[in-house]
């Protein structure tokens, strides 16, 4: 059997990536094997290990992926349209029922905190990030984005526990309009 070339590899192991951050946002982390994985990217499961040495470490490079999607929507935009477009995108119907594309936080954070040091290490780093989109006031010592990013988590959380769109809906508007509150308070 051919060896595969370095650029197949990458392209192997970006497929791995990619169908993995989106299955675990859908299915969630444990309900999806690496089986799952692998056919979903097109891929014999016995590959898995020339690209991972874990699911584990799977999971960490997925949820890397799943918070750059959702930052590299907003780069090129101000800071302040930056963080509005975040919100407005973050807090709709179609993140809610979207899962596969959405927020790894929402989709499976309460996993995550029962994983290796490597996936919370990775899910830290995003918090990170994605707050310091967030944060209102510019100031990188504010903890005003990481408060909106908890507001959305749980808004977003919540709104996929409601029993009807309605409900998900009255979630939503309750949560846009907390964030509109603590960006009175920050001002």
């Amino acid at each position: 059997m051919p060896r595969m070339s370095d650029a197949e590899k990458q392209k192997s192991h970006k497929r791995i990536i990619d169908a993995a951050a989106r299955l675990f946002r859908t299915n969630g982390i444990s309900a999806t094997s690496v089986s799952d994985v692998m056919q979903a990217a097109g891929l014999t499961q016995g590959g898995f290990y020339r690209h991972f040495p874990s699911k584990e470490d799977l999971i960490a490079a997925a949820f890397e992926r799943s918070a750059d999607e959702l930052l590299s929507k907003t780069q090129r935009a101000t800071q302040s349209e930056t963080r509005a477009d975040y919100i407005a995108t973050y807090l709709s119907l179609a993140h809610l029922k979207n899962r596969g594309q959405g927020c790894p936080f929402a989709a499976n954070g309460a996993e995550v905190t029962r994983l290796g040091a490597g996936v919370r290490a990775e899910a830290s780093n995003a918090i990170d990030r994605i707050s310091s989109m967030l944060n209102g006031a510019g100031d990188p010592a504010a903890d005003d984005g990481v408060a909106t990013l908890a507001l959305l988590v749980g808004t977003m959380t919540l709104a996929r526990l409601a029993s009807s769109d309605a409900e998900a809906s009255r979630i939503i508007d309750a949560g846009r309009n907390a964030v509109i509150e603590l960006d009175q308070g920050t001002d």
